[in-house]
């Protein structure tokens, strides 16, 4: 006979499950009604006109979230393995604004973070497929993160050196009182951005501004390219055939993800 620590963590985890599957459904429309509620109530009108309603609906939204929350803790053998989890810690993000809020005037819009929560409709929906690619994905940023921050690191350097040129060359006319202002001109200019709120009126000025201009669309394309090469050769190296991912949840940390023929989980060890 299955312990109501088991039972808990079937309906809750596993979307295999009947029970499981009507509990993600009824968790994703919830999810759903409380980020359009936040999304309504920042309209002046429909706050004006029904602000205890937006209220309530939040608080029982935060209510319900909160005690889910609690309810995942209690299922998994290992709480803090769930909690320190991806899952884990925007579970905890959904219900934290509604508090601080009461603290921080304005911070309660926060409450959007809960949009992230509809990643699991991957897993209720068994696009599992999907999150082979996230974790495809997330291996090639690991692979590139040190030359995605040296090129980051270089043009910090670059923008810097041409913000303060520009201050210079400029004398702190046409918009480019200081060198932080110009560095945010610089910024907006090699990203491509461009606002439009400050530009060069000297030729000089609007020399260096092209040459900017022009660097701004080769740098566009360095961390694709680094990004691109490590996902190809990480696609590459994979000759052996992808195993299919598996919907059910470890029932000591909660996270899912494993292949199906997995016996133990690849996260803490336990047995599946």
């Amino acid at each position: 006979m299955k312990s109501w620590r088991n039972r808990l963590h079937e309906v809750i985890f596993e979307a295999d499950t009947q029970s499981g599957k009507i509990f993600d459904v009824a968790l994703l429309w919830l999810i759903v009604l409380s980020v359009l509620t936040v999304l309504l109530e920042s309209v002046p009108e429909f706050q004006a006109r029904y602000p205890l309603e937006f209220d309530c609906a939040e608080w029982i939204f935060t209510g319900l979230f909160t005690l889910e929350y609690l309810v995942r803790l209690f299922a998994v053998r290992k709480p803090w393995k769930y909690a320190t989890s991806f899952f884990g810690v925007v579970d905890l993000l959904a219900i934290l604004p509604t508090f601080i809020g009461l603290l921080v005037p304005g911070s309660a819009s926060l409450r959007v973070i809960r949009i992230l929560r509809l990643l699991r409709m991957f897993r209720v929906l068994k696009l599992v497929g999907f999150l082979e690619e996230a974790r495809r994905l997330q291996d090639a940023l690991r692979a590139t993160k040190k030359r995605i921050l040296v090129f980051l690191s270089v043009v910090l350097a670059l923008v810097t050196i041409i913000g303060t040129l520009m201050y210079i060359i400029e004398d702190g006319q046409s918009g480019f009182t200081s060198i932080p202002r110009s560095i945010y001109w610089a910024i907006v200019t090699i990203t491509t951005v461009g606002y439009g709120d400050i530009a060069p009126a000297t030729v000089l000025g609007q020399m260096l501004a092209s040459v900017m201009m022009i660097i701004g669309y080769a740098i566009i394309a360095v961390p694709t390219g680094i990004l691109g090469m490590a996902m190809v050769k990480n696609n590459a190296s994979r000759t052996f055939p992808r195993l299919e991912v598996s919907t059910q949840a470890c029932p000591s940390c909660g996270r899912d993800g494993h292949d199906v023929d997995a016996d133990f989980c690849n996260h803490c060890g336990q047995a599946l």
